[in-house]
């Protein structure tokens, strides 16, 4: 018996379950802070998981974190699974097609591949592999580290500039730079946007198919959501800003709201300049303008950017395992957009000699619990020797 219990609870101790769910404990800021941010415009990717590794078993690592995202929080207002991870710069071409085929799309940042995107400002991307090397340009959030001139002079090349921030380094919190926060404050030319939402502006060159008509001085556009050409992209449905030449017309009334140059995040809505009308829609949504006069038009086709802005910042939150820390003191910055790449907090190294004590104590307790029958069946049997023997007669049983 003292053999079949102590099998028992040994068998339910070595469960695989019980040693994977050892390895990590989850960000619980996810479902309330999180829900802010994702509010606010902020993206959620992969980074890693403390079980796993990327050299190893890169498509495991991104199968186990990408569940780890969608099981607990959406990855963007645009798209509920995550389209942008962490990898490694030891990883091969192979092992990054590995990573694509589990849903992620951009891989960051300087993964070492010979396919880039946005090493520069003319390092523009045309495959979806060069998505696989996005660049990092700007340095860091981080006060010290930080250089204001040299992310200025990456703003005013153009292109898409890429930040790097990690909120907490072991016990010591880590400072961001305040005025390089006041400077890309000041700035209106910028648009400050994150990683899957940068690569869905640019991927619907695959897909900028759209209806337009001029019915009266009613100009109706409406952009076709071809859900396969995105499915082939992996690319979410984002706002694109078009262009449309309305010659001397101005526009009285439309279906979207306005928006003016200073708009800086992506959202719907339409600014004039001139003759240039900027639309920005999702793909899907049939929206007029109700023109000064009926004119002769032409969609001119996309900007490279947002709003048309001539440049774009996005700021990468890498190894978030503590979504407070990493983020609550941007709480007042919220033109900034993050993309906070996960990973569950792993346990304590110096704890893993816990599964050992355990079962100490289980053998201990199985052992004590097996003495102490033996003990009172002993004395039990030593009791009954002592007993006096009842002569009850013939006439007993």
């Amino acid at each position: 018996m003292r053999m079949l219990v102590l099998g028992m609870l040994l068998s339910a101790m070595f469960a695989p379950t019980v040693l994977a769910d050892v390895k990590w404990e989850e960000d619980g800021w996810l479902a309330t802070i999180g829900s802010e941010r994702l509010e606010s415009g902020d993206e959620f990717g992969c980074y890693g998981m403390p079980n796993l590794s990327w050299k190893a078993d890169p498509g495991a690592v991104a199968l186990e974190c990408r569940e780890y995202v969608e099981n607990r929080i959406d990855a963007s207002k645009w798209g509920s699974s995550p389209i942008s991870t962490y990898t490694p710069s030891d990883l091969t071409a192979s092992q990054h097609t590995t990573i694509a085929n589990q849903g992620f799309s951009i891989h960051g940042d300087n993964t070492g591949q010979s396919a880039t995107a946005w090493h520069g400002a003319e390092n523009e991307p045309e495959m979806e592999y060069d998505w696989f090397d996005l660049g990092r340009r700007g340095g860091s959030l981080e006060k010290g580290i930080a250089d204001i001139e040299s992310l200025e002079f990456e703003l005013e090349s153009g292109g898409l500039v890429n930040m790097y921030w990690i909120g907490r380094i072991h016990d010591a919190t880590v400072r961001h730079d305040g005025d390089v926060i006041d400077m890309l404050e000041s700035r209106d030319d910028t648009w400050f946007t994150t990683w899957g939402e940068a690569y869905s502006y640019w991927a619907v060159e695959r897909c900028n198919s759209f209806n337009h008509s001029m019915t009266g001085s009613t100009l109706n556009f409406e952009p076709i959501d071809s859900v396969a050409c995105r499915a082939s992209t992996n690319a979410w449905n984002v706002p694109i800003t078009w262009i449309a030449n309305i010659s001397d017309a101005t526009v009285i009334e439309s279906s979207l709201p306005a928006l003016n140059v200073e708009d800086r995040n992506t959202k719907e809505g339409w600014r004039q300049e001139g003759s240039i009308l900027y639309i920005s829609v999702l793909a899907g949504h049939k929206v007029e303008f109700n023109l000064s006069t009926e004119v002769d038009y032409d969609i001119v086709g996309r900007t490279q950017f947002f709003n048309n802005k001539s440049a774009a910042l996005t700021v990468a939150g890498h190894s978030t395992t503590d979504l407070f820390l990493w983020s609550k003191r941007f709480d007042d910055h919220n033109f900034l957009k993050f993309t906070w790449l996960l990973s569950p907090r792993g346990l304590d190294e110096g704890l893993e000699w816990l599964p050992y004590a355990g079962i100490g104590v289980l053998l201990l307790s199985v052992s004590g619990i097996w003495l102490v029958l033996k003990k009172d069946a002993l004395a039990y049997s030593k009791a009954e020797e002592l007993m006096p023997e009842i002569d009850r007669g013939e006439s007993d049983g």
